[in-house]
């Protein structure tokens, strides 16, 4: 399950949970790998890891208190409870939530909307998020500038600007 989650957390590429129906314990731990995770309204989300004497894993742990902060992490793992969808999205847990009918067309839609982008950007963008959740002592500023120098130098950049001046779309090569 950790070199899963290694594997997930390591994708270049962005990764999109689309969570329909039960988001518990370890399923929650995998949807915590995700960029970021839209699920319906049907959609009931919780760690019940205090109901069964588990310790939840320190990585687990760490990707649910940077996404909803000490206290609602604490929140959902001291009780064990249960969260509707909506509850979820207020907790930050969750970033979107649409009808059942509509999940797949929503996530579809995000895909195709950073499929349009600037791999470049995508990449620097994904790149320093970690940098930023990371320890302070081990960031790589350097990597980021140039992750910037990178962007800056490409001929996608020199794409969006034309594209921009000509009112038009850009097409991106990831160069």
């Amino acid at each position: 399950a950790d070199g899963a989650r290694q594997s997930m957390m390591g994708l270049e590429k962005p990764l999109i949970a689309m969570i329909r129906g039960y988001c518990l314990g370890g399923g929650l731990g995998v949807a915590l790998t995700a960029d970021f995770r839209i699920a319906s309204s049907d959609s009931q989300f919780g760690i019940p890891a205090a109901r069964l004497s588990i310790a939840y894993a320190f990585e687990g742990v760490k990707s649910l208190v940077a996404l909803v902060g000490p206290g609602v992490a604490k929140q959902i793992l001291f009780s064990a409870r249960r969260y509707p969808a909506e509850t979820a999205l207020r907790m930050g847990l969750i970033e979107e939530v649409t009808a059942p009918e509509d999940l797949e067309t929503t996530v579809r839609g995000y895909a195709e909307a950073i499929a349009e982008n600037a791999p470049l950007s995508i990449r620097a963008t994904k790149l320093t998020v970690a940098q930023v959740l990371g320890d302070d002592s081990k960031r790589d500023m350097a990597m980021l500038k140039e992750l910037g120098r990178e962007a800056l130098d490409s001929a996608d950049y020199k794409e969006g600007r034309q594209a921009f001046m000509e009112k038009r779309r850009p097409l991106f090569v990831g160069r």
